[in-house]
C-alpha cells in the first residue's frame, strides 16, 4: 500500500530532485552521517519547503537501522543516505537485516564522480554489486535528469509486496549538476488478488482439521492485514501463535493467543497455517506435530507474494497475494469441526498454566538478579502503545518469552538475520515516529557495545528513550554452546558489572546501576520520568541462561 508514483516538475541540482521525490513517498526524515559525496542531498533537504529533517548519527549502520525501523513502524520506506566507500560498506549489515525482515527501505549511496572514474579517486568503489543478493534492486544513476525517476522507482519498489530494501548510488558530480524535467509517474501496481482455488483448498483443509493452529508473522502487520487477521482468528476460533511484528495482532490476554503454549500448540497440531513469515529456523523450518506420539502436521504457507512461498518442504497448501483478502476468504469459507472447541480449550489451559508458572521467575527475588524479574517489573509499567525494542541474544530471548505486546507493530527485534546493533537506530526511529509513546530498548551487554556511541545522537537530537541493559558479563549465546562442544569456553566473557550507565551519563543522558531486584521497578520508573535518554544497567546472573532445546551449533 505504498504511495503512488511521483508526477510533476523537478528543478535544481540532483539533491533537490531526490528530496522532492522522497517527500512525495512520505519521507520526513533523512538518516545519515555527514559526507561530501552527498552534500547536495543535504542542501536539498535544508532548502525544501518545508525543510526535511536531517538526523545525523555516529555510525552509518545506525542510520540504516533507523531508516529500516521507520519502515517497520509506518509501513512506508524509510530513507538513509550514506557517503561513498566506507560509508556505504558500513551500511551493509543494516541493508541485509532489512532484506531478511522484508522491511521497506531506500538507501542512497554517494559515489565517486563519473568524470574522473577509474583514476583512483578517494573512496572509489563500484558499490551496487555488494547489494545484489540483499536488495530488491541495486543500481547506479549516471544522469542528473534520471535521479528523480530512479528515486521514484526505488521507493515504489521498496513499498511493494514483498517489501524490502533498495539501493541506489549516485555519482557526486551528477548530484551537483542541474536539470529540469517533468516526471509522468509509473504504471499502477500489479493485481494481488489471491487464487480463489488455492484459497478454497486451504479452507477445506481447515474444515477437516481437529487441531489447527494459525501462525501470524511480520508481514501480517506490514501488509496492513492485522485487522483481518484478528477477525479471522475470532471467526474461526483457532489458536494463534505470533512472531516478529505479528506480535500484538492478538493482544496480550486474548483467549486465542497461544504463544505461551507454543510448544504444545505446534507440537500436537494436525494443521498449521503460517501467514506472513518464512518457514525458517524460528518455526522449525515448517515441520510441526509429532509431540506425544502425534503424527506430523500438514503445513500451509500463506505469503504476500509468490516468491516468498517455501520450497524446501512439501506443503499441504499454499496461497500468495493480499493477506487481508486471503484471511477474510478463509474466515468466510472454512467451517471448523466441533473438535476444534476442545482443542482450543486444551491450548488455552496450557497457556494459562504456563503463565501461572511464569510468576515464579517474573517475581523472583533471587540475587544475583534473574533476568526474567526485569520483565516482570517492566510489564507493570508498559502502556498499551509502548514500543519495545530488543537488541541482544540471551537477554532478548527472555523478552520474547515474557513481553506480550498489546498492539501490533510495536515490537522490533533484529529478525532472522540476527544482527546485533539494531537497537539504537530502532530507538531513534521509534521516538520520532511515536512521539507520545513509551519507547524502551532492551540490550544485552554484548549488543550494547555495537551502538553505545549513538546515545550521543539521542542526546543531540533530544530523543528521550529508556534503555535497559541485562548485564551478565558474558556472551550468553556463545558461552554455553562452546562449553557443550569443547568442554571449555574462550572469548565468551566480558568485564563484569561494566558501568555502561556512566557512559550514557557522560554523553549527556542519565542512568544508574541496579544490583538489587527490589530496585528494578523504581529504577525503571525514574527512567521513564527522566525526560532524557536513560540507561538502567541491571546486573543479572550469568549462570541463568535462557533455556534452549538447541544451541545453534
Amino acid at each position: 500500500m505504498g504511495s503512488p508514483s511521483f508526477s510533476g516538475k523537478l528543478t535544481g541540482h540532483g539533491g533537490n530532485h531526490a528530496v522532492e521525490v522522497a517527500r512525495h513517498h512520505g519521507v520526513d526524515t533523512l538518516f545519515t552521517l555527514s559526507g561530501g559525496h552527498i552534500f547536495p542531498i543535504y542542501d536539498g533537504a535544508v532548502k525544501a519547503d518545508p525543510p526535511m529533517r536531517l538526523l545525523d548519527v555516529r555510525h552509518e549502520q545506525t542510520a540504516v537501522f533507523a531508516a529500516e525501523a521507520v519502515g517497520k513502524l509506518t509501513r512506508r520506506a524509510g530513507w538513509a543516505a550514506l557517503t561513498a566507500g566506507p560509508g556505504v560498506t558500513n551500511g551493509v549489515s543494516g541493508i541485509a537485516t532489512a532484506h531478511f525482515n522484508g522491511s521497506p527501505l531506500v538507501v542512497v549511496g554517494g559515489r565517486a564522480p563519473d568524470n574522473r572514474w577509474g583514476q583512483g579517486l578517494l573512496q572509489e568503489l563500484d558499490q551496487p554489486p555488494l547489494f545484489t543478493t540483499i536488495t530488491k534492486r541495486a543500481w547506479t544513476v549516471h544522469d542528473t535528469a534520471q535521479i528523480g525517476p530512479a528515486l521514484d522507482e526505488a521507493f515504489t519498489l521498496a513499498n511493494t509486496a514483498h517489501r524490502g530494501p533498495v539501493f541506489l548510488d549516485i555519482p557526486m558530480d551528477r548530484l551537483y549538476d542541474q536539470a529540469e524535467i517533468t516526471v509522468t509517474g509509473q504504471a499502477a501496481a500489479e493485481d494481488r488478488s489471491p487464487d480463489p482455488d488455492a484459497v478454497a483448498a486451504v479452507a477445506r483443509l481447515l474444515s477437516e482439521a481437529e487441531r489447527p493452529v494459525l501462525v501470524y508473522g511480520s508481514d501480517v502487520w506490514l501488509d496492513h492485514a492485522e485487522q483481518a487477521a484478528l477477525e479471522a482468528a475470532e471467526e474461526l476460533g483457532v489458536p494463534v501463535v505470533t512472531n516478529g511484528q505479528g506480535r500484538g495482532v492478538l493482544p496480550a490476554g486474548h483467549p486465542l493467543l497461544a504463544t505461551r503454549a507454543r510448544g504444545l500448540a505446534l507440537g500436537r497440531a494436525d494443521l498449521v497455517i503460517v501467514v506472513g513469515t518464512p518457514l525458517d529456523f524460528r518455526l522449525n523450518h515448517g515441520l510441526f506435530g509429532g509431540r506425544d506420539g502425534a503424527p506430523l502436521a500438514r503445513t500451509v504457507h500463506i505469503t504476500d507474494s509468490p516468491a516468498q512461498l517455501a520450497t524446501h518442504l512439501t506443503l499441504a497448501g499454499a496461497v500468495s497475494g493480499d493477506l487481508s483478502a486471503i484471511l477474510r476468504a478463509l474466515a468466510e469459507q472454512a467451517k471448523p469441526k466441533r473438535e476444534v472447541a476442545q482443542w482450543r480449550t486444551e491450548v488455552a489451559e496450557a497457556a494459562a498454566a504456563t503463565a501461572a508458572k511464569d510468576r515464579e521467575v517474573l517475581d523472583s527475588d533471587a540475587s544475583p538478579i534473574h533476568p526474567a524479574r526485569i520483565y516482570g517489573e517492566l510489564n507493570r509499567i508498559l502502556d498499551d502503545d509502548a514500543v519495545v525494542i530488543g537488541d541482544g541474544g540471551d537477554f532478548v530471548s527472555y523478552a520474547g518469552k515474557y513481553i506480550q505486546p498489546r498492539r501490533p507493530g510495536n515490537w522490533l527485534d533484529p529478525g532472522p538475520f540476527g544482527c546485533l546493533g539494531t537497537g539504537m537506530g530502532y530507538a531513534i526511529a521509534a521516538r520520532l515516529v511515536r512521539p507520545s509513546s513509551q519507547v524502551v530498548a532492551l540490550f544485552g551487554d554484548g549488543a550494547l557495545g555495537f551502538s553505545l556511541a549513538d546515545v550521543d545522537t539521542l542526546v543531540r537530537h533530544n530523543l528521550p528513550v529508556v534503555m535497559v541493559c541485562g548485564n551478565n558479563g558474558i556472551w550468553g549465546l556463545e558461552k554455553a554452546p562452546m562449553q557443550l562442544v569443547y568442554g571449555y569456553d574462550v572469548l565468551a566473557d566480558l568485564a563484569p558489572q561494566t558501568r555502561y550507565d556512566q557512559v550514557v551519563t557522560a554523553l549527556g543522558g542519565g542512568g544508574e546501576l541496579v544490583t538489587d531486584p527490589a530496585e528494578i521497578g523504581p529504577a525503571l520508573r525514574r527512567a521513564f520520568d527522566s525526560g532524557v535518554p536513560y540507561l538502567v544497567n541491571i546486573v543479572t546472573d550469568p549462570e541463568n541462561v535462557y533455556p534452549r532445546k538447541t544451541m545453534g551449533v
